[in-house]
């Protein structure tokens, strides 16, 4: 593996386990229902957690790794293989768009709880009832494991990508091999008379000048 590839994969794969990480923290430390008090029948009064800024680096980094995968391996879009053979190929188009369909869903599930989970005596009223959000369980949870998902299914288009790159087959235009026919036609060599293998002749000076002046 190239050098190059290392360094993506490592950065990539370090983002990864760090939105997971923060997800499954702001997990742990969401506000709860039971946390919430009601010193008026209309203010809600939420705990300080850290559940907002654990999502939203959960998101961030998530967001990040995903730029740095499809800078790295270019538009995905502009390369189509007419060859749909090439297994590299067709890994590489699901793994992308897996992993910006999962992308899109954590992406989500971490910017959704971070806000619910930043609000401070907010109420709302329904049928004459008032409410108090609270982020439901498995939310940030949810997000972690699909931000993990994303980044690996990201990686895994990403190598495909570069293992379709450096093959002997480039993706989408195989080899030619180069071979004395191509395209049906037979090439030859061009043929040149022999040449001769016969000896000089030498004249001499005064025959040469007798026969001038003859």
């Amino acid at each position: 593996m190239e050098r190059k590839a290392v360094v993506i994969c490592s950065v990539v794969g370090f983002l990864g386990l760090l939105s997971a990480a923060t997800g499954f923290g702001a997990e742990g430390t969401r506000i709860k229902g039971s946390q919430v008090q009601f010193p008026s029948a209309s203010e809600c009064v939420y705990p300080r957690s850290p559940a907002m800024a654990l999502g939203s680096i959960a998101a961030l980094a998530l967001m990040i790794a995903q730029i740095i995968i499809n800078a790295s391996t270019g538009c995905m879009c502009c390369k189509r293989s007419p060859h749909p053979s090439n297994s590299n190929w067709r890994i590489a188009l699901v793994c992308f768009v897996l992993s910006w369909f999962t992308f899109v869903i954590a992406f989500l599930l971490l910017l959704t709880g971070a806000a619910l989970n930043d609000q401070h005596g907010e109420e709302s009223m329904y049928f004459g009832n008032y409410s108090c959000y609270v982020v439901k369980p498995g939310v940030f949870a949810g997000g972690a494991l699909l931000s993990l998902a994303s980044v690996i299914l990201g990686l895994i288009y990403y190598l495909s990508m570069t293992s379709a790159k450096n093959s002997n087959e480039p993706l989408g235009n195989p080899s030619v091999p180069n071979q004395g026919v191509q395209g049906g036609i037979a090439m030859g060599q061009p043929q040149f008379p022999p040449q001769s293998t016969q000896d000089p002749v030498f004249v001499h000076e005064d025959t040469y000048i007798r026969r001038q002046f003859t």
